[in-house]
C-alpha cells in the first residue's frame, strides 16, 4: 500500500517541498509556544488553574 502511494507522490512535480514546509511550520509553532510558556507570568497560570475550584462563580450553580 505504501509503495502505491509513494509511486504517485513521486510523479507529482515539486512535491518534495511540502514535507519541508510542514516541518518548518511545526517547528516555528513549537518554538513560539515554548517561548510564550516560558515568558508568560506564572500568576496567570495559577489563576487559570484555580478557575474550576473558584466558589465565587454563581453562573453554573444550577448545572
Amino acid at each position: 500500500m505504501l509503495k502505491f502511494i509513494k509511486h504517485h507522490m513521486e510523479t507529482i512535480a515539486g512535491i518534495e517541498i511540502y514535507p519541508v514546509i510542514s516541518f518548518v511550520i511545526f517547528f516555528v509553532f513549537f518554538i513560539a509556544l515554548t517561548i510564550y510558556v516560558l515568558k508568560v507570568d506564572k500568576k496567570l497560570f495559577n489563576d487559570i488553574s484555580n478557575i474550576p475550584l473558584d466558589s465565587n462563580d454563581t453562573d453554573h450553580e444550577d448545572a
